[in-house]
C-alpha cells in the first residue's frame, strides 16, 4: 500500500509519499499523484514532514528516515553516493562519476540524478556541472539554487 500526504513548505507544497514502511517518493507540489496512492498522513510521513521542517529551519543536515529506492542497480549506486554529499557543499557529476568507479560514466550520473525520486532527502540539488553552473532540477533550477542557498547560509 502507497500513502501520500503533502505540507507546506518554504519552496511550495511537498507530497511525501510511504510505500511498505519506508519514503519512496517526494513530489513537488500537487503534480501527478502516484497510482493506488491513498492520501493519509502516517506515523512516517508525519516525520517526514517534521525533518523536512527541521531541514528548512536549517537544523537537520542528515535525514534518518527509512528509503525504498526504486530504480536499477546503477541508479541506487548514484543516489547512496549522492546522500553522502556533505550539507552545504555541491560536487559535479564527474566527481559522482568517479566516486562510484565509472570516471566516463558523467552521463549515466545526470540520467539517474533525474530519476531521483526522493529529492532533498537524496540531494541530487547538490550535483551541478563541472564549470559550476547548475543544471537541471525536477524542481527547477530556482528550487535548486534556494536549497544550495538554504544550506550555504545554515553551514
Amino acid at each position: 500500500m502507497k500513502y501520500v500526504f503533502f505540507y507546506k513548505t518554504p519552496i511550495g507544497k511537498l507530497g511525501v509519499v510511504e510505500t511498505n514502511g519506508a519514503v519512496s517518493h517526494i513530489l513537488f507540489e500537487d503534480g501527478a499523484l502516484l497510482p493506488d496512492c491513498v492520501k493519509k498522513e502516517t506515523p512516517l510521513i508525519k516525520k517526514m514532514n517534521v525533518q523536512l521542517k527541521e531541514y528548512f529551519e536549517g537544523t537537520r543536515k542528515k535525514f534518518d528516515i527509512p528509503l525504498h529506492l526504486e530504480g536499477t542497480e546503477f541508479q541506487k549506486k548514484v543516489w547512496r553516493a549522492l546522500i553522502k554529499i556533505p550539507y552545504g557543499k555541491t560536487c559535479s557529476y564527474k566527481d559522482i562519476a568517479e566516486k562510484i568507479n565509472n570516471p566516463k560514466g558523467m552521463r549515466a550520473v545526470g540520467m539517474a540524478n533525474n530519476k531521483n525520486k526522493i529529492p532533498i532527502v537524496i540531494p541530487c540539488h547538490r550535483v551541478i556541472g563541472a564549470n559550476g553552473t547548475l543544471i537541471g532540477y525536477a524542481g527547477g533550477l530556482p528550487i535548486k539554487q534556494l536549497l544550495l542557498d538554504l544550506e550555504s547560509s545554515k553551514k
